[in-house]
């Protein structure tokens, strides 16, 4: 029995084909602000799959998902939208569900779910999150430029100065201008983590396409490395909501 998941982000769309919980299938795909444009292009290739049932995280304004959601309709099975919650499936969360994107929620739900365990979840994506857990309560957390997002604004407001793209790889002092940029970038938002941990020792999990790369200059903090964090999390979402209806 397959199943479809997926995750409509900022930038990107994800989606999981799993079958007895085991991925067949997983592709990311920039949207270039029309997600519903390029799931319409996907569906077809859903439809061959015949899945049982679909299970989505959406972090798009009311219209785009009403696109989706009709698109989506055409493959004539349930399809459950997930939503943050206050209280769900043992975690509370203390952040404002209003604000709070689908995509970080489901990444702590995916987690924490050890009432002894405290937990620092960063996800490397469009921007770099950091959500902190107490065992099963959701504290909140912070919002940073990732990488490149820090280096186009350099580049936008200095004058004169042409920053090419180069690997965030060092965290030696540069030699050169460029140099200088990519190690203060990556210093900066690691100084950030290290802080946010030395405050209160939680286990450190990281997800998104950079978490290799903080992994490599984290490892004392003996990071866990999560690709597939917010499906975790979906799945846990979809499976407590079943079991609530039956």
């Amino acid at each position: 029995m397959k199943n479809l998941w997926l995750d409509i982000g900022n930038t990107r769309l994800k989606y999981w084909v799993t079958e007895q919980d085991r991925i067949i299938e997983h592709e990311a795909e920039l949207h270039l602000q029309s997600p519903a444009d390029l799931l319409l292009g996907l569906i077809q290739h859903f439809k061959s799959l015949n899945v049982h049932k679909v299970g989505v995280s959406s972090v798009q304004d009311q219209k785009n998902n009403q696109r989706i959601h009709l698109i989506l309709k055409t493959l004539n099975v349930p399809v459950i939208y997930a939503k943050v919650h206050a209280d769900y499936a043992g975690l509370h969360c203390e952040y404002d569900i209003q604000q709070l994107g689908i995509d970080r929620w489901l990444q702590v739900l995916a987690v924490a779910n050890d009432p002894q365990e405290n937990y620092c979840v960063i996800s490397c994506g469009t921007a770099l999150t950091i959500d902190l857990a107490d065992g099963l309560t959701h504290l909140g957390g912070y919002i940073l430029p990732n990488l490149y997002l820090q280096r186009d604004a350099l580049i936008q407001n200095t004058k004169g100065i042409k920053i090419p793209d180069a690997a965030f790889d060092e965290l030696t002092p540069g030699r050169s201008t460029i140099d200088a940029v990519h190690h203060g970038i990556l210093l900066g938002l690691l100084s950030t983590i290290e802080h946010v941990i030395r405050q209160s020792p939680r286990k450190l999990i990281l997800t998104g396409g950079d978490a290799p790369l903080f992994a490599k200059f984290l490892q004392q903090y003996q990071p866990q490395v999560e690709q597939d964090l917010l499906l975790k999390g979906l799945q846990r979402y979809i499976q407590y909501a079943t079991h609530e209806v039956h």
